[in-house]
């Protein structure tokens, strides 16, 4: 690991100059700088924290210019310190790093600097000087040699990259930002441009997305977050009627030839997003789906009082639109194998299957095919069915759910739906601990489905083939261990018997054509899912995988994404025969594996201003109906919830010995 030479980092200065050894600092334990890309060193690094120096011949004149001509370019213009003092400094750094006269002295440039970061309006005017105040406050006599001979700087190699605190926590890395400024600027169109750069079910998302963004907000140090999904689906919901956005094979720039074509095997949300962007690039794309409808677990697994189903279709049409194929009816090792489709001509094959296998409890009297037992799946498979009016489905007694997950939540919550008179949903840990978003289990709660934490099932009791019945034992908490987890222990003799009418096991999914997929040449991991690379790519040349069947049973945003990134290296793979280095995807691991995002908010005043909030349904009224729960905000409401976000931008800057390679975001 290359040491820092000189720098500041949280106010705490480290300086290594003249052989001195400097004292342990926030930069003695730096990850993963040693090169940027291979056999390129990093030289030096400036943020919205601090910065720090590597070599020593770097020039700060030339690294501070390009990281305010970052600031200044993306500045919103909403208030004069960031808008004005951003190009001020910038156009001064600029004249001496050219051997100029510069119209501003250094103790003009302190000066600017320290009124934008004091009263800027938002983040990105209230940290773009940071950098810039260190290096005056504590190594001016640096800047000062550099301009003292008036000759020109030799510009630097490097890249600078802007990001926000909700950008790095979504996996599609969308600029919620940037989306939430046009909803500002009375712009929806443009607002939801933003979000289909990343994938193409922006209605489908902003309905049932877990909020990872919303999860890392900094408003949350205010009030509350931002309603970034509420936005997102504020903006998807606009394009209605003859305004809508409207897709084509007219909006791909550059078309390829009919031979240039690539399969891809599921229509869930990781194949959608794949085929959506291989198409962009101008590829012929096929999707193969086993079922007779697209949209995967999206489809099948999330209920109607969720997502509608014509929500979702609309969403998924965008293929056809765009010139791609649907081919339903279609499943791996039964109708086709991968060496039928390369033998077919197609250059490439994306493996988005996801996992439609339930996982049963590993109970005693455990009978999978006992009347009123269901895996989690199969189940809410059927609730689909029945919503479709393919088959009927009704239910009465007492259901019992077993499970934590929002898989579990919508079980429960469509059981109430179907008639049940009392559903019990049972969990191993605390309530707190629930993996299912917080908002779908106050849903539950207020549709008065009964909560049993720290329970678990030991027996599943069956009378002539039928479930009658439930044995549970009482769970307790053990002293946090090393990590601070706290594991669950049984606790003896606690063990009681609840009569029910139905089981239905909501603990997990896998995939459920493992065998098939191994005989395609493809490597399986001790988890039966897909081994895949971060490049999506498999043990197979020119077969990749993303979703579900790489990660286990994950989340919708992360199976979009995964699709973005195996199209990105798909048509890489296809064109170059090799897969490129992406900078930006570099920048990220860098912020991410030193924690270099701050997890505080910059302490300006700002005015109180709690969320709006979905318009949703009575609980006596809906748990009666499948029809959507949630309405969408108005256009006053949107603006409204648009002005809360802090714009927490924040710049990186990091300086190479040589060029970067240029590759996608």
């Amino acid at each position: 690991m290359a040491q820092v030479v000189y720098g500041v980092w949280d106010g705490v200065v480290h300086d290594a100059r003249n052989g001195a050894i400097a004292e342990e600092t926030p930069l003695s334990q730096l990850k993963n700088f040693n090169e940027f890309d291979d056999g390129n060193d990093i030289r030096a690094f400036f943020a919205d924290r601090g910065f720090f120096v590597f070599d020593e011949t770097v020039s700060l004149i030339d690294s501070l210019y390009r990281y305010m001509d970052k600031a200044a370019t993306q500045s919103c213009g909403a208030c004069t310190p960031c808008r004005m003092g951003t190009v001020l400094v910038r156009d001064a750094l600029d004249n001496m790093r050219r051997g100029l006269d510069s119209a501003l002295t250094f103790d003009d440039i302190e000066m600017l600097a320290e009124q934008m970061t004091e009263t800027s309006l938002c983040g990105l005017g209230q940290t773009c000087s940071v950098a810039l105040l260190d290096v005056l406050h504590h190594f001016r006599d640096k800047l000062e040699a550099e301009v003292a001979s008036h000759m020109p700087i030799r510009a630097q190699h490097g890249m600078v990259y802007m990001t926000a605190p909700c950008i790095e926590a979504c996996p599609s890395k969308v600029n919620v930002p940037r989306y939430i400024d046009y909803i500002r600027d009375g712009r929806p169109k443009s607002s939801l441009a933003v979000v289909l750069q990343k994938y193409p079910m922006a209605a489908t998302c902003g309905r049932v997305c877990v909020r990872y963004c919303e999860q890392a907000c900094r408003r949350k140090f205010v009030d509350e977050a931002v309603g970034i999904k509420l936005l997102k689906r504020y903006v998807a919901d606009q394009q209605k009627g003859p305004a809508a956005l409207k897709f084509s094979r007219d909006m791909i720039k550059k078309p390829l030839d009919d031979s240039m074509k690539v399969a891809v095997i599921g229509a869930g949300p990781a194949g959608i997003s794949c085929a959506y962007h291989l198409l962009l690039h101008g590829y012929k794309v096929d999707v193969f789906e086993k079922l007779e409808q697209a949209g995967g677990m999206a489809q099948i697994g999330i209920p109607s009082y969720r997502l509608p189903k014509d929500t979702l279709a609309m969403e998924t049409d965008i293929i056809v639109d765009l010139g791609g194929r649907f081919l339903f009816g279609q499943q791996l090792g039964r109708d086709f194998t991968i060496d039928d489709l390369f033998a077919r001509g197609y250059k490439a094959v994306f493996l988005g299957l996801g996992c439609q296998k339930g996982t049963t409890l590993g109970v005693k009297g455990e009978d999978t095919k006992a009347k009123g037992y269901f895996s989690g799946i199969e189940f809410l498979l059927k609730v689909h069915d029945h919503v479709n009016e393919t088959e009927d489905l009704r239910l009465k007694g007492n259901v019992v759910v077993v499970g934590g997950g929002n898989v579990a939540m919508d079980c429960v919550r469509s059981a109430i739906r179907l008639g049940a008179d009392d559903v019990h949903l049972i969990y191993r840990r605390t309530r707190g601990a629930m993996p299912a978003d917080t908002e779908e289990v106050d849903a539950a709660d207020e549709e008065d489905i009964h909560f049993h934490t720290l329970c678990n099932p030991t027996r599943i009791l069956t009378e002539h083939g039928k479930v009658v019945g439930i044995e549970l034992i009482r769970m307790e908490e053990t002293e946090p261990d090393e990590s601070g987890r706290r594991s669950v222990r049984p606790v003896p003799g606690t063990e009681f018997t609840m009569p029910c009418d139905t089981v239905i096991a909501a603990i997990g999914q896998q995939v459920e054509d493992g065998a098939i997929i191994e005989q395609g040449g493809i490597n399986l991991d001790r988890w039966n899912c897909i081994e895949a690379a971060k490049s999506m790519a498999t043990s197979r040349p020119g077969v990749f995988a993303g979703g579900d069947c790489v990660t286990g049973p994950s989340t919708l945003i992360y199976a979009m994404a995964a699709g973005l990134t195996a199209a990105r290296n798909i048509n890489d793979w296809i064109q170059l025969g090799t897969i490129r280095f992406f900078k930006r995807s570099r920048m990220r691991h860098l912020l991410s594996d030193n924690k270099f995002l701050a997890d505080d908010v910059v302490q300006t005043p700002v005015r109180a201003a709690y969320r709006v909030h979905n318009p949703e349904l009575d609980p006596d009224l809906r748990k009666h109906m499948f029809g959507e729960v949630e309405g969408t905000i108005s256009s006053q409401d949107a603006y409204a919830e648009a002005q809360r976000c802090m714009r927490c931008y924040r710049v990186y800057s990091v300086v190479t010995k040589h060029s970067i390679p240029e590759g996608a975001d």
